[in-house]
């Protein structure tokens, strides 16, 4: 099709042109939609897939999803962005958020072999501390069951299965904090459980949590659990880290200890002792196994 120009010249294929333009862009907008929508339906299934299993391979979701490998890597590494997954090599596990929190049952089931390592190098540290804060979760549980049978102690928890294994201890005597039960955790909070927990003085506490960063230290989805958490590091004279290595770098919603505060950290040797030496260099003992 021919057109005449503003000055009297002719213009071929004019009008068709600029239509085919203007197509062409209100089909690469509509692609362009029409992908962000699509990526946002996977990286949603993701979330849910990796909270759901505790982990995900990039090869099986990619089969999964029916995409390329090279997109779900791209879908991590925006998750990953976001603070809801932690890459690793070939896949992701989830990081536990104001709105996710795995169950006591579940974390008894992962990574298991790790947690015993560190949980018996923790028991170790225990010196000549007579009264001891053991805090909720499995790597403490399995601290408790480490614990010395042969000499007189004090444990105070708020971790019901805890004060549990350790009841039928000839030797230990075992304070349960009273305060609403989490079902998840099968562990109490609330003013009542810090109450209690403000009146003593505690050799030793064992702490977890569930991420730990050089930048925003110790951090809990819950701040109910956070305040319990805090409060015991307020009573403590010692307080001793323990965590998988998968806790490292992993930052959730409420802050309740700084790096500095610790007196040292036990986790593996899947740790790399580069990253490692940089908690020390905060002040900690780092204790790889």
């Amino acid at each position: 099709m021919a057109a005449w120009g503003p000055n009297g010249q002719l213009r071929l294929g004019a009008p068709g042109r600029d239509r085919a333009t203007r197509q062409s862009k209100e089909v690469s907008a509509m692609t362009t939609t029409s992908t962000a929508k699509t990526a946002e339906e996977r990286q949603r299934e993701i979330v849910r897939a990796v909270r759901a299993a505790g982990s995900v391979d990039v090869n099986a979701l990619a089969a999964e999803l029916g995409v390329a490998k090279e997109t779900v890597r791209r879908d991590l590494r925006t998750l990953e962005e976001h603070g809801l997954v932690r890459r690793t090599h070939g896949g992701a596990y989830p990081v536990e958020s104001a709105g996710f929190e795995t169950t006591l049952a579940f974390r008894a089931t992962s990574q298991v072999p790790e947690k015993r390592r560190i949980a018996a190098a923790a028991a170790e540290l225990l010196g000549d501390a007579e009264t001891v804060f053991v805090d909720e979760g499995f790597t403490p549980q399995l601290i408790a069951e480490a614990l010395p049978r042969d000499r007189p102690l004090t444990v105070v928890t708020a971790s019901l299965p805890i004060a549990g294994t350790l009841a039928g201890a000839e030797d230990i005597s075992v304070l349960l904090l009273g305060g609403r039960v989490r079902p998840g955790t099968l562990a109490t909070v609330d003013h009542w459980t810090t109450k209690m927990l403000a009146g003593f003085v505690i050799d030793l506490a064992y702490i977890g949590a569930n991420g730990i960063s050089r930048e925003h230290g110790l951090t809990t989805p819950d701040p109910a659990v956070s305040e319990v958490k805090a409060q015991a590091i307020r009573s403590a004279r010692r307080i001793v880290f323990t965590g998988v290595h998968t806790k490292f770098g992993a930052v959730s919603f409420c802050r309740f200890a700084d790096v500095c505060d610790l007196e040292a950290i036990v986790t593996s040797s899947l740790l790399p002792a580069a990253e490692a030496h940089r908690y020390a260099l905060q002040g900690p003992q780092m204790i790889r196994v």
